[in-house]
Parts: C-alpha cells; sequence; structure tokens
C-alpha cells in the first residue's frame, strides 16, 4: 500500500462536533431503553449471570470499537466502515453494508417511538399509541433538519441526562447494598446474585440466550465512526470518545444490572415496571415512577435523535458513493444531508402506523430485527480493519496513531461471540422472527444490486477512491 490513508468521495458535511457532543452521542446512543426497561426480562433467561453477559459484551463492544477506531483515525469520513467496505470488500458489500447499517438504524427508530409511545401511557393512558410516536418523530426530524450543531447540542443534553440518574441509581443502590440505606440500616449484600439457583441456574444456554439482549443494548455504540465526518478535530475526539465511552458505557450496564440483581431476586422483578423505579421506590424518594418515566422518555426520543442522525448520514454516503439516488447526496443550505432525513423519516411513519396497527408486539420484534443488523455490521468492522492491518507495510504499522490491541485474535473472538449470539437467537421463540427476516433482507438488497446494475455504475463513475493496495 502507497498510503495510509483512503481517498473516499468526498464529503462536504460541516464540522461542527465538538469533543463533548460526540462522546455524549456515543454514549446517547447505546444507552437506551434496553438498559431501563429490558433488564427484567433479560434476567429471566439468565438470571445473576446476565452481569455477565454484559461484561462478555462489553469486551467484545471494546474491540469493535477500537477496530473501527484504527482505521477511523487515518480516514475520518461519514461514511465511515460502509465507505471502507468500498475499497476491501467491493461494490456488492459496500452497498449491502451502506443499506442494512440504514436499515438497522431505521428499526431502531422504530422502537424508540415505540418506546416513547408506551411510556406515555403512564400519565395518559387513554392515548391511542401511535399518536406520540407520531409527534415525537416530527419533533426529532425538526431538530436533525436544523443544522449539526443543534443535534449535538440537544443530543448532549438528552444523554446528559440519563447519565445523571444512571448515577443517582448506581449511589443509591450501593448504599442499599452496602449500608442499608432505605432498608431499616440493614445492608442487603450481594447474596441475591447467588442464593437463588446459583449465580447461572440456566447455564451457559441463559447467557447465549441473553447476548441477544446484550447486542441489542449496546447496538449504536459504532456510530462513533460516523461522527467522524462532522467532527473539527477527529484524531483527537475518536480517540478520547472511544476510551472514555467503553469505561463508562460498561460501569452503567454492568454496575446497574449488579445493583438491580443484588437488591431484588431475578424472579421477582416484574414486566413493564423498570427496576430503577422499584430501587428509588424502596429508598423512599418521591415520585419515583414519574421521574423515571420521564427519564426514560427522555431516553427514547435521545436514541430516536442518534437514528435520525445517522440515517440521514448513511444515505448520504451511499448516494455519493452511487449506491443510491442521487437526490439523497444533497445537501441544504446549512450542510445537513436534508433529503436523506426526510426519506428515513418517511420510512419512520411504518413504525407509526404499526403502534397502530398492533401496539403491544411492535417494540419486541423491532429490537430482535436491529440485533441481526448489528451483527452484520460489528462483524465487517472487525473484518475491515483486519484486510487494513494485513496490508500495512512495517513503517506503516509503526506509524498508525490508534492501533487496535491483541490483533488478530480480537477479531477471531468477536467472530465467536457473534455466533453465539446466533445460537442464541434460535433458542428463543421471540427472536426467531429475526432470523426469518434477515435472509429476506439481504437477498432482497442483492436482487437490487443485480437488478440495476449498480456494480457497473459504480465502476464507471469517477468515485476518487485510491486502490493502491
Amino acid at each position: 500500500m502507497k498510503a495510509n490513508t483512503l481517498d473516499l468521495a468526498k464529503e462536504n458535511l460541516k464540522k461542527d462536533l465538538k469533543d463533548r457532543h460526540i462522546q455524549l452521542i456515543a454514549i446517547g446512543g447505546v444507552i437506551g431503553v434496553a438498559l431501563f426497561m429490558g433488564s427484567a426480562q433479560a434476567s429471566r433467561l439468565a438470571g445473576p449471570a446476565l452481569t455477565l453477559a454484559y461484561a462478555i459484551g462489553g469486551v467484545v463492544m471494546y474491540f469493535v470499537l477500537r477496530a473501527l477506531g484504527e482505521v477511523a483515525v487515518e480516514n475520518p469520513v461519514a461514511s465511515s466502515f460502509a465507505g471502507y467496505a468500498r475499497v476491501f470488500c467491493g461494490p456488492l458489500v459496500s452497498f449491502i453494508t451502506g443499506w442494512n447499517y440504514w436499515y438497522q438504524w431505521v428499526v431502531l427508530a422504530m422502537c424508540e417511538i415505540s418506546a416513547v409511545s408506551m411510556y406515555m401511557k403512564y400519565w395518559a393512558p387513554d392515548l391511542e399509541q401511535w399518536i406520540p410516536a407520531l409527534v415525537c418523530l416530527g419533533v426529532i426530524m425538526a431538530v436533525n433538519l436544523i443544522a449539526v450543531k443543534y443535534y449535538g447540542e440537544f443530543e448532549f443534553w438528552f444523554a446528559l441526562i440519563k447519565v445523571v440518574t444512571i448515577l443517582a441509581m448506581l449511589a443509591v443502590g450501593f448504599a442499599m447494598i452496602l449500608f442499608g440505606f432505605g432498608n431499616g440500616g440493614v445492608a442487603i449484600g450481594f447474596s441475591n446474585l447467588w442464593a437463588h439457583g446459583g449465580f447461572m441456574p440456566f447455564g451457559w444456554t441463559g447467557v447465549a440466550m441473553a447476548l441477544v439482549m446484550v447486542v441489542f443494548a449496546y447496538s449504536g455504540v459504532e456510530l462513533i465512526g460516523i461522527t467522524a465526518g462532522e467532527a473539527v478535530d477527529p484524531e483527537r475526539s475518536l480517540k478520547s470518545a472511544i476510551d472514555k465511552v467503553f469505561w463508562r458505557v460498561l460501569i452503567f450496564y454492568v454496575g446497574s444490572m449488579v445493583a438491580i440483581l443484588a437488591i431484588f431476586p431475578y424472579e421477582t422483578l416484574p414486566s413493564g415496571v423498570s427496576p430503577f423505579v422499584l430501587i428509588f421506590e424502596k429508598a423512599g424518594i418521591p415520585y419515583s415512577a414519574s421521574i423515571i418515566n420521564l427519564v426514560i422518555l427522555s431516553s427514547a426520543a435521545s436514541c430516536l435523535n442518534s437514528c435520525i442522525y445517522v440515517c440521514g448520514r448513511m444515505l448520504y454516503g451511499l448516494a455519493l458513493r452511487h449506491e443510491a439516488p442521487a437526490f439523497l447526496g444533497k445537501l441544504s443550505a446549512s450542510q445537513i444531508p436534508a433529503n436523506g432525513i426526510l426519506f428515513s423519516g418517511a420510512v419512520c411513519l411504518i413504525g407509526v402506523y404499526l403502534n397502530y396497527l398492533s401496539p403491544d408486539n411492535v417494540f419486541y420484534y423491532m429490537s430482535a430485527i436491529t440485533t441481526t443488523g448489528c451483527m452484520w455490521t460489528w462483524s465487517l468492522i472487525m473484518y475491515i480493519q483486519y484486510k487494513w492491518r494485513k496490508n500495512l507495510t512495517s513503517e506503516q504499522l509503526a506509524r498508525l496513531k490508534y492501533p487496535m490491541p491483541c490483533y488478530p485474535y480480537a477479531n477471531y473472538v468477536v467472530g465467536a461471540f457473534m455466533l453465539a449470539v446466533t445460537l442464541g437467537m434460535g433458542y428463543d421463540q421471540d427472536n426467531l422472527v429475526a432470523l426469518y427476516v434477515a435472509p429476506a433482507w439481504y437477498a432482497s438488497l442483492y436482487i437490487l444490486y443485480r437488478l440495476f446494475k449498480i456494480g457497473e455504475a459504480q465502476q464507471k463513475a469517477d468515485l476518487n477512491i485510491r486502490t493502491e493496495w
């Protein structure tokens, strides 16, 4: 290879995201309703070993981030791994990856507007579920269409609300466990982690099944790479965000699971009620349910904000690579991919309709489908980094600004993890819908690619991509 950079199609996005924006965007994108609401359902699959599942998932997440960071620091573009796939894997994989990642975030957006609708019922139980879904989608669309700096500010404060709530829960929870706060001064201790059928009451099968929820919970952390194209200082911002976000997210998820499952035996956690509410109520904090439901609403809105942001940028990158209609590559006066945002918002109206048609099941089906999209993305990131590193000379290796540790063994570990998640999905009836949908989706993309001869169009277009590998 003659150069360390990939000279991808030129992007004209405004670089208006600061380091604080990127760090909170990364946290906001990965901390959603899965943490606040999904722990009760996931604990029934693995018991207290859910903490182990989140720890294992955290290690995998770290290597995915470092693999992405190694390539993105050298090549900061908003198309991120989809653009890199064009160079390392060819136009077909690039096409599938870009559209698959857009699809993953559109489906996640449907999950989040469904969550908003579900928890609005706390204050308005008679309100039709599709109405708050539509209102929330409209507000978030408006924020994303103004300017990227407003999106960054909006996400910064939304994510900060979640971080403060989690820190408060950890403080209250461990005060109960260690000092008996809210429990008459009697320390609860950690015995609930092994006193009800052992730490792994369902064995490794339960852990594998819980990994499906873990991947859904951690999905979105890779959007750090997408922000590179609009970062003021991508090298410093990406390295700082990856290092800090990994530890923060791991502490938030694993710490929260330890606190919740130490205070309440896993089989006693009720469905439909956030364990955060239970902890604050046990501590005697007034209006706990109202406070946590408001936080869950802001959490869902925050994730939806990230969804719309990513969808617009991914379509923009696809259009620049001639893998999507040209109108999706047009920027507004404020250098926002407005057409991509509007197109994605229009598709999200399907989620509004599903909340009208089947309000009880839409969230769970969409979350399972999101997981399959994430598995493709994480696997591809590890493969791209493997190919990138394999083609570097010893001199170029020495000049890498942010090399991933444990290469190539980390790549193999992530591959084994993805296999375990797939097996876990096969054991769970609720997740089988995703395994049925995924092959049909990928087959549809392949047919579209061949039908419109996208590969030929790419070869004829002057994409200005360096091919000296």
